[in-house]
Protein backbone atom coordinates (compact mmCIF):
# COMPACT_ATOMS: atom_id res chain seq x y z
CA UNK A 1 0.00 0.00 0.00
CA UNK A 2 1.17 3.77 -0.54
CA UNK A 3 1.86 6.06 2.17
CA UNK A 4 -0.80 7.36 4.32
CA UNK A 5 -0.57 10.75 6.20
CA UNK A 6 -2.87 12.27 8.84
CA UNK A 7 -2.66 15.44 10.62
CA UNK A 8 -2.68 15.48 14.21
CA UNK A 9 -4.44 18.85 15.63
CA UNK A 10 -3.68 20.70 18.45
CA UNK A 11 -6.84 19.35 21.14
CA UNK A 12 -7.66 23.01 22.27
CA UNK A 13 -9.56 23.07 26.06
CA UNK A 14 -12.17 26.72 25.49
CA UNK A 15 -13.55 26.00 28.82
CA UNK A 16 -12.16 23.60 31.42
CA UNK A 17 -14.22 23.00 34.47
CA UNK A 18 -13.09 20.29 37.63
CA UNK A 19 -16.41 18.59 38.51
CA UNK A 20 -15.32 15.98 41.22
CA UNK A 21 -12.85 13.79 42.36
CA UNK A 22 -13.42 10.19 42.01
CA UNK A 23 -12.47 7.84 45.08
CA UNK A 24 -9.94 6.04 42.46
CA UNK A 25 -8.20 9.65 42.20
CA UNK A 26 -9.45 10.52 38.79
CA UNK A 27 -11.13 13.68 38.18
CA UNK A 28 -14.11 14.41 36.61
CA UNK A 29 -14.03 17.34 34.19
CA UNK A 30 -16.23 19.38 31.89
CA UNK A 31 -14.75 21.04 28.62
CA UNK A 32 -15.33 22.05 25.51
CA UNK A 33 -12.99 20.97 23.19
CA UNK A 34 -11.76 22.32 19.75
CA UNK A 35 -9.15 21.75 17.71
CA UNK A 36 -6.36 23.90 16.09
CA UNK A 37 -5.39 23.61 12.16
CA UNK A 38 -1.56 23.75 13.65
CA UNK A 39 -0.85 20.33 14.81
CA UNK A 40 1.97 17.32 14.46
CA UNK A 41 1.70 15.23 11.26
CA UNK A 42 1.84 11.62 11.25
CA UNK A 43 2.44 8.86 7.86
CA UNK A 44 2.51 5.08 7.58
CA UNK A 45 3.88 2.84 5.50
CA UNK A 46 1.36 -0.07 5.95
CA UNK A 47 3.20 -3.53 5.85
CA UNK A 48 5.91 -5.38 7.77
CA UNK A 49 7.09 -5.11 11.65
CA UNK A 50 5.39 -2.23 13.20
CA UNK A 51 8.10 0.80 14.16
CA UNK A 52 8.31 4.62 14.29
CA UNK A 53 10.37 7.18 13.60
CA UNK A 54 10.87 10.11 15.47
CA UNK A 55 11.54 13.96 13.36
CA UNK A 56 10.84 17.60 14.07
CA UNK A 57 11.45 20.62 16.09
CA UNK A 58 10.17 19.35 19.01
CA UNK A 59 11.24 15.14 18.23
CA UNK A 60 13.87 15.66 21.61
CA UNK A 61 11.52 16.82 23.81
CA UNK A 62 9.04 13.44 22.98
CA UNK A 63 10.84 11.57 25.10
CA UNK A 64 11.82 7.91 24.15
CA UNK A 65 10.59 6.30 21.20
CA UNK A 66 9.43 3.05 23.14
CA UNK A 67 7.41 4.47 25.39
CA UNK A 68 5.50 6.87 22.45
CA UNK A 69 1.52 6.94 22.33
CA UNK A 70 1.31 5.99 18.50
CA UNK A 71 3.25 2.53 19.96
CA UNK A 72 1.22 2.29 22.78
CA UNK A 73 -1.91 2.93 20.18
CA UNK A 74 -0.65 0.68 18.00
CA UNK A 75 -0.12 -2.54 20.05
CA UNK A 76 -2.76 -2.11 21.91
CA UNK A 77 -4.94 -2.49 18.59
CA UNK A 78 -3.45 -5.28 17.47
CA UNK A 79 -4.19 -6.88 20.51
CA UNK A 80 -7.94 -6.16 19.97
CA UNK A 81 -7.75 -6.92 16.45
CA UNK A 82 -6.32 -10.58 15.11
CA UNK A 83 -3.63 -10.08 12.11
CA UNK A 84 -3.64 -6.42 12.46
CA UNK A 85 -2.06 -5.08 9.75
CA UNK A 86 0.75 -3.22 11.09
CA UNK A 87 3.71 -0.67 9.11
CA UNK A 88 6.26 1.75 9.49
CA UNK A 89 5.33 5.17 11.51
CA UNK A 90 7.10 8.69 10.81
CA UNK A 91 6.08 11.00 13.37
CA UNK A 92 7.06 14.47 12.62
CA UNK A 93 6.47 16.62 15.86
CA UNK A 94 5.80 20.14 15.98
CA UNK A 95 3.59 20.96 18.85
CA UNK A 96 5.46 21.70 21.90
CA UNK A 97 5.26 18.48 24.35
CA UNK A 98 4.10 18.49 28.21
CA UNK A 99 1.78 21.93 26.75
CA UNK A 100 -2.14 21.58 27.05
CA UNK A 101 -2.70 20.85 24.00
CA UNK A 102 -3.12 16.73 23.86
CA UNK A 103 0.09 16.52 21.34
CA UNK A 104 0.58 12.69 22.51
CA UNK A 105 -3.23 11.98 22.70
CA UNK A 106 -3.84 13.66 19.24
CA UNK A 107 -0.88 11.82 18.01
CA UNK A 108 -2.08 8.04 19.55
CA UNK A 109 -5.48 9.28 17.74
CA UNK A 110 -4.11 10.06 14.26
CA UNK A 111 -2.15 6.90 14.38
CA UNK A 112 -5.47 5.06 15.10
CA UNK A 113 -7.03 6.85 12.07
CA UNK A 114 -3.94 5.51 9.82
CA UNK A 115 -4.15 1.72 11.16
CA UNK A 116 -8.34 2.19 10.17
CA UNK A 117 -7.72 3.01 6.78
CA UNK A 118 -5.01 0.42 6.29
CA UNK A 119 -7.20 -1.79 7.61
CA UNK A 120 -10.44 -0.92 6.32
CA UNK A 121 -11.88 -0.12 9.64
CA UNK A 122 -14.56 2.37 10.74
CA UNK A 123 -13.90 4.78 12.98
CA UNK A 124 -16.93 3.94 15.32
CA UNK A 125 -15.28 0.34 15.46
CA UNK A 126 -16.08 -0.52 18.78
CA UNK A 127 -12.71 -2.39 18.78
CA UNK A 128 -10.96 1.05 18.01
CA UNK A 129 -12.76 3.18 20.45
CA UNK A 130 -11.98 0.89 23.25
CA UNK A 131 -8.63 0.98 22.78
CA UNK A 132 -8.36 4.53 22.59
CA UNK A 133 -9.71 5.10 26.14
CA UNK A 134 -7.19 2.32 27.02
CA UNK A 135 -4.00 4.48 25.77
CA UNK A 136 -5.26 7.75 27.77
CA UNK A 137 -8.21 9.79 28.60
CA UNK A 138 -8.06 12.89 25.86
CA UNK A 139 -8.09 10.03 23.21
CA UNK A 140 -11.24 9.30 22.39
CA UNK A 141 -12.18 13.00 21.41
CA UNK A 142 -9.04 13.45 18.75
CA UNK A 143 -10.10 9.78 17.33
CA UNK A 144 -12.27 11.91 15.38
CA UNK A 145 -11.54 15.77 15.55
CA UNK A 146 -14.29 18.16 15.76
CA UNK A 147 -15.56 20.15 18.74
CA UNK A 148 -17.18 18.40 21.39
CA UNK A 149 -18.04 18.96 24.75
CA UNK A 150 -16.35 16.29 26.73
CA UNK A 151 -17.07 15.63 30.13
CA UNK A 152 -16.21 12.52 33.04
CA UNK A 153 -12.48 11.73 32.58
CA UNK A 154 -12.90 12.15 28.66
CA UNK A 155 -14.66 8.87 27.64
CA UNK A 156 -18.04 11.26 27.79
CA UNK A 157 -18.50 12.67 24.13
CA UNK A 158 -21.04 14.91 22.28
CA UNK A 159 -22.11 15.48 18.61
CA UNK A 160 -19.84 17.30 16.80
CA UNK A 161 -20.22 20.68 17.76
CA UNK A 162 -21.48 23.58 14.98
CA UNK A 163 -19.36 27.09 15.68
CA UNK A 164 -18.12 29.66 13.98
CA UNK A 165 -14.32 29.75 12.99
CA UNK A 166 -12.01 31.31 15.73
CA UNK A 167 -9.04 33.43 14.48
CA UNK A 168 -6.53 32.24 17.24
CA UNK A 169 -2.63 32.50 19.02
CA UNK A 170 -1.38 29.62 20.40
CA UNK A 171 1.58 30.71 23.00
CA UNK A 172 4.21 28.10 24.97
CA UNK A 173 6.41 30.20 27.51
CA UNK A 174 8.91 26.96 26.63
CA UNK A 175 7.90 25.67 30.22
CA UNK A 176 6.47 22.65 30.85
CA UNK A 177 3.40 21.59 33.46
CA UNK A 178 2.89 18.11 34.69
CA UNK A 179 -0.62 17.54 34.75
CA UNK A 180 -0.68 15.40 37.97
CA UNK A 181 1.41 17.88 39.72
CA UNK A 182 -1.37 21.05 38.54
CA UNK A 183 -4.22 18.31 39.44
CA UNK A 184 -3.05 18.01 43.57
CA UNK A 185 -2.60 21.43 43.91
CA UNK A 186 -6.43 21.52 43.36
CA UNK A 187 -6.47 18.94 46.65
CA UNK A 188 -10.07 18.03 46.00
CA UNK A 189 -11.21 15.71 48.44
CA UNK A 190 -13.16 12.23 46.60
CA UNK A 191 -16.90 13.28 46.47
CA UNK A 192 -16.13 16.96 46.96
CA UNK A 193 -18.75 17.68 43.71
CA UNK A 194 -19.62 20.82 42.17
CA UNK A 195 -22.77 21.80 40.26
CA UNK A 196 -23.22 19.78 36.95
CA UNK A 197 -23.53 22.65 34.79
CA UNK A 198 -25.88 22.70 32.08
CA UNK A 199 -24.79 22.11 28.48
CA UNK A 200 -27.51 24.62 26.47
CA UNK A 201 -27.18 25.14 23.26
CA UNK A 202 -23.87 26.92 22.05
CA UNK A 203 -24.16 30.42 20.50
CA UNK A 204 -23.75 30.28 16.88
CA UNK A 205 -22.94 33.80 16.24
CA UNK A 206 -18.97 34.22 16.99
CA UNK A 207 -20.06 37.65 19.32
CA UNK A 208 -22.17 35.55 21.04
CA UNK A 209 -20.13 32.60 21.32
CA UNK A 210 -17.28 34.72 22.55
CA UNK A 211 -19.58 36.36 25.36
CA UNK A 212 -20.44 32.57 26.53
CA UNK A 213 -17.10 31.59 26.46
CA UNK A 214 -16.03 34.77 29.02
CA UNK A 215 -18.35 34.11 31.22
CA UNK A 216 -16.57 30.22 31.39
CA UNK A 217 -12.94 29.65 32.83
CA UNK A 218 -10.38 26.80 32.87
CA UNK A 219 -10.14 25.76 36.62
CA UNK A 220 -6.77 24.25 36.26
CA UNK A 221 -5.29 28.22 35.39
CA UNK A 222 -4.69 29.36 38.79
CA UNK A 223 -2.86 25.56 40.44
CA UNK A 224 -1.00 26.17 36.78
CA UNK A 225 0.40 29.60 37.54
CA UNK A 226 1.12 28.87 40.92
CA UNK A 227 3.74 26.21 39.48
CA UNK A 228 4.71 28.57 35.96
CA UNK A 229 4.00 32.04 36.80
CA UNK A 230 5.14 32.37 33.10
CA UNK A 231 1.70 31.50 32.05
CA UNK A 232 0.55 34.50 33.93
CA UNK A 233 3.07 37.13 31.17
CA UNK A 234 1.77 35.03 28.50
CA UNK A 235 -1.86 35.68 29.14
CA UNK A 236 -1.12 39.48 29.77
CA UNK A 237 1.30 39.82 26.92
CA UNK A 238 -1.73 37.61 24.74
CA UNK A 239 -4.34 40.60 26.27
CA UNK A 240 -2.48 43.33 25.61
CA UNK A 241 -2.22 42.60 22.02
CA UNK A 242 -4.77 44.07 19.51
CA UNK A 243 -7.80 42.47 18.69
CA UNK A 244 -7.57 40.04 21.24
CA UNK A 245 -11.42 39.51 22.72
CA UNK A 246 -9.90 36.64 25.04
CA UNK A 247 -7.33 35.13 26.36
CA UNK A 248 -7.00 31.52 28.50
CA UNK A 249 -4.74 28.79 29.18
CA UNK A 250 -5.51 25.69 27.67
CA UNK A 251 -5.94 21.99 29.57
CA UNK A 252 -3.58 22.12 32.13
CA UNK A 253 -0.53 24.24 30.55
CA UNK A 254 1.26 25.77 29.99
CA UNK A 255 0.09 27.02 26.57
CA UNK A 256 -2.53 29.53 26.56
CA UNK A 257 -4.48 30.98 23.42
CA UNK A 258 -5.87 34.57 22.50
CA UNK A 259 -9.42 34.71 20.42
CA UNK A 260 -8.90 37.34 17.41
CA UNK A 261 -11.53 39.38 15.51
CA UNK A 262 -9.77 37.98 12.82
CA UNK A 263 -6.88 36.11 11.31
CA UNK A 264 -5.13 39.14 10.21
CA UNK A 265 -5.10 40.51 13.59
CA UNK A 266 -4.06 37.32 14.70
CA UNK A 267 -1.27 36.83 12.41
CA UNK A 268 -0.08 40.65 13.73
CA UNK A 269 -0.10 39.14 17.13
CA UNK A 270 1.74 36.05 16.27
CA UNK A 271 4.32 38.38 14.49
CA UNK A 272 4.56 40.96 17.09
CA UNK A 273 4.78 38.08 20.26
CA UNK A 274 7.37 36.12 18.36
CA UNK A 275 9.66 39.29 17.93
CA UNK A 276 9.36 40.09 21.53
CA UNK A 277 9.78 36.46 22.82
CA UNK A 278 11.84 34.54 20.42
CA UNK A 279 12.28 31.93 23.31
CA UNK A 280 8.47 31.32 23.34
CA UNK A 281 6.72 29.28 20.86
CA UNK A 282 3.91 31.36 19.14
CA UNK A 283 1.43 29.68 16.44
CA UNK A 284 -1.24 32.14 14.86
CA UNK A 285 -4.18 29.39 14.04
CA UNK A 286 -7.88 28.39 13.26
CA UNK A 287 -9.97 26.82 15.45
Amino acid sequence: MARLVEHAPAKVNLTLAVLDRRADGYHLLDSLVVFADAGDRLTLTPGGPLSLHLRGVTAKQAGPVESNLVLKAAKALASEIPNLKLGRFTLDKRLPVAAGLGGGSSDAAAALRLLARANRLKLNDKRLLKVAGGVGADVPVCVDPRPRRMRGIGEKLSEPLAIPKLAAVLVNPGVAVSTKDVFALLDLEPGAAKPVRRAGVLPRARDDLIAFLAGECNDLEPAAIKLQPAIARVLMALRQEDGCDLARMSGSGATCFGLFTSSRAAAAAARHLAAARPRWWVKATVF
